[in-house]
């Protein structure tokens, strides 16, 4: 039988706690701001699958090209024991870090992270059953906040953040972020960071826009959830989707720009906000970064950058870190 554990960090009510205050608190700020994160419902998660495989989305085929070429370096210099992986999804991607772990006699145990449990099961579950013999102890949890209480295995550990999700944190976040990873790890153990980074403005827009229109049907999605889970009357119609590249802070915005002026309820808060025509509401930040900066925000939370990898076209960088 598979050896799998799920422990629960975050519940079900946890989580809805926490979709009232942020929408309350993002309704009400000036500008009006969605976070990134609730647009995954069911229907959310399957529309970004459906980005990754569009031609104007290169990231996650990117990522993927430096997995494969690199899993055996990447291993090697890691000699992981236990892989933590923050947001493990489906794990698609990282079964070839896995394999490459395998192969090199470390891997022992695995802990995939993520914030919805049904899914988390079927890929602990899932994971199990192809390693046979591999510990998996999921956690239910939100990395941003439960760092410190995530499950633990023999040494040396990888802590894993893949397909470039630390963008769509603030810079202040990603400090918090970092020192916490920073705050987690013992002598020995590693950090996988994937990082999109800076290219061409039309590429970037382009891969936040594309020509089907299906993340702009992603973007409108945090309003059907909002619905759904809260009673509220958004009409996703009456929203344009539009992303820009914001070159001082060098990432990418995705908003929800009204089509009228518009007043909208949401009963569960007992809150009706107003739009005005063309009034913008901020949905996602994606930052890009470069080599320099990336390595000065490590350092800055106690990590030392020793590794970097970049697919053929410098599209997306993996790098390894260790604590200083």
């Amino acid at each position: 039988m598979p050896v799998v554990g799920i422990e629960r960090f975050l519940t079900d009510d946890d989580l809805a706690k926490t979709l009232r205050a942020d929408v309350r608190e993002g309704l009400l700020a000036e500008p009006k701001r969605l976070p990134p994160k609730w647009f995954y419902d069911t229907r959310g998660s399957e529309l970004f699958e459906e980005i990754t495989k569009l031609e104007e989305y290169y990231q996650t085929r990117a990522e993927r090209a430096i997995l494969v070429g690199r899993s055996a370096e990447i291993a090697a210099a890691s000699r992981a024991r236990t892989l933590v992986e923050l947001g493990a999804g489906s794990a698609e991607k990282t079964r070839v870090l896995m394999d490459a772990l395998r192969a090199a006699g470390t891997l022992d145990t695995y802990v995939p992270v993520d914030v919805s449990g049904e899914f988390l099961a079927g890929t602990a579950e899932a994971i199990a059953t192809e390693y046979p013999g591999l510990r998996v102890h999921g956690a239910v949890a939100d990395f941003e906040r439960h760092l410190t209480l995530l499950p633990s295995g023999p040494g040396p550990a990888l802590v894993a953040l893949l397909g470039g999700t630390i963008g769509n944190l603030h810079p202040e976040e990603r400090a918090e972020f970092l020192s916490g990873v920073r705050a987690g790890l013992r002598p020995g153990d590693g950090f996988l960071l994937g990082t999109d980074l800076v290219k061409d403005p039309a590429r970037l827009v382009a891969a936040y826009d594309d020509a089907a229109g299906v993340t702009a049907d992603f973007n409108r999605n945090v309003l059907r959830v909002i619905d759904h889970e809260l009673g509220a009357d958004f009409d996703p119609d009456a929203f344009t989707h539009v992303a820009v590249w914001d070159a001082e802070r060098e990432w990418i915005e995705m908003r929800l720009r009204s089509v009228r002026d518009q007043r909208v309820r949401v009963e569960d808060l007992d809150l009706e906000v107003s739009f005005t025509a063309e009034e913008e509401m901020r949905t996602e930040i994606s930052a890009k970064f470069r080599r320099s900066g990336l390595e000065r925000e490590l350092a800055a939370a106690g990590l030392s950058l020793v590794d970097w990898w970049t697919d053929p076209a410098g599209d997306f960088a993996l790098s390894l870190s260790h604590p200083i």
